[in-house]
């Protein structure tokens, strides 16, 4: 029975792992009073005796391949199930492309972050396991947050590592708000994760976190907390801040935070996104490029058949180049220094 198993060696990860194709939903209680239900593979939910008022969805293996969050993330479950840590807010974690895990690839057939908001029933609809676990995946985290009520604190938290490496070693992407104000509280709460780098999304998305906030009202973000690399390879002295800080998040131990002060943060707007259009799209610079790197007005960034890209404003720079993504998707973004001063709360 896997409550019994879970008790006694509290790995979901392996539990998901071995069955990627679905688990039966299972109920168990644990010692301290907190609640555990399983609805599916890589789908785990806790709701603590004495709930405070956050409902916080932490999410990894959205792509296969970025194994440090996978890793913080099963080691807080596995924390959780054995009693070591002790819960104080309503709490939903998500592997996300459980398939895409065991095969230590970024996808199996689809990039499962372009299939959010509905995106994966549009154009051929649900034709592979990505998109039917898109769905899945938003059912989960409307049900979570339907369970916990209307006026509670919802968070998402999207847990990513990069394909390539960055000037700015973790980042976040915070998704477009339609107008609303940014909150001091959660770059601060960033900040502690040791991410003081925040790029602004001016359109909505067909990622996880743009699903979250927009469907939710959540806070939601997308944290890039470093280089793509293989299990076992990853230094996670580099994620302590960000593990200790999800951790005390969940459990209501966050110290306070000091004051916030915009100068802190390296904060960016999109500018641009370029999208491959044919299959002759070409990057021109090298393929160890970092994110936000900057290059001088008119450089050549890439060509795509006989259209050409170049830098067009002083501090333009490069986010997730990435050539070989499908025909019609993203293949780069170009962003710019932005001044929020004024638009906080």
């Amino acid at each position: 029975m896997p409550a019994q198993q879970l008790k006694q060696d509290g790995d979901f990860l392996a539990l998901t792992l071995a069955n990627p194709d679905g688990l039966s939903p299972a109920h168990f209680s644990l010692d301290n009073g907190t609640q555990v239900e399983i609805w599916d593979t890589g789908v785990i939910y806790f709701e603590p005796e004495q709930s405070g008022q956050q409902d916080i969805v932490l999410s990894c293996g959205v792509h296969g391949n970025e194994t440090a969050p996978i890793e913080i993330c099963a080691a807080l479950v596995r924390d959780l199930l054995l009693g070591k840590l002790q819960l104080s807010e309503r709490l939903l974690v998500l592997f996300g492309n459980p398939a895409a895990i065991n095969n230590g690839t970024r996808e199996i057939e689809e990039n499962l972050n372009r299939l959010f908001s509905g995106h994966h029933s549009k154009g051929a609809g649900l034709i592979n396991a990505e998109r039917r676990r898109a769905q899945a995946l938003e059912n989960y985290v409307s049900r979570f947050y339907q369970l916990g009520g209307e006026g509670r604190e919802r968070a998402l938290y999207d847990l990513h590592t990069a394909i390539r490496g960055s000037r700015f070693e973790k980042f976040a992407v915070c998704p477009f708000l339609h107008g609303k104000p940014w909150k001091k509280a959660q770059f601060q709460l960033l900040a502690a994760c040791e991410v003081s780098t925040v790029l602004l999304m001016q359109t909505p998305a067909s990622t996880f976190s743009y699903y979250a906030s927009n469907s939710h009202g959540a806070d939601a973000f997308t944290v890039e907390l470093g280089k793509v690399r293989p299990f076992g390879e990853n230094d996670m002295r580099r994620f302590a801040k960000a593990e200790q800080t999800l951790r005390a998040l969940v459990s209501g131990a966050l110290p306070p935070f000091s004051e916030f002060r915009q100068a802190d943060f390296q904060l960016y707007e999109v500018y641009r996104s370029i999208n491959k259009q044919t299959q002759d799209f070409k990057l021109h610079f090298a393929d160890d490029v970092e994110n936000f790197t900057s290059y001088p007005l008119g450089s050549l960034l890439a060509t795509d058949g006989d259209l050409e890209y170049r830098v067009e404003r002083e501090g333009e720079a490069i986010i997730f180049p990435n050539a070989k993504v499908a025909i019609g998707q993203r293949a780069m973004l170009m962003v710019v220094p932005k001044d929020i001063s004024g638009q906080l709360i």
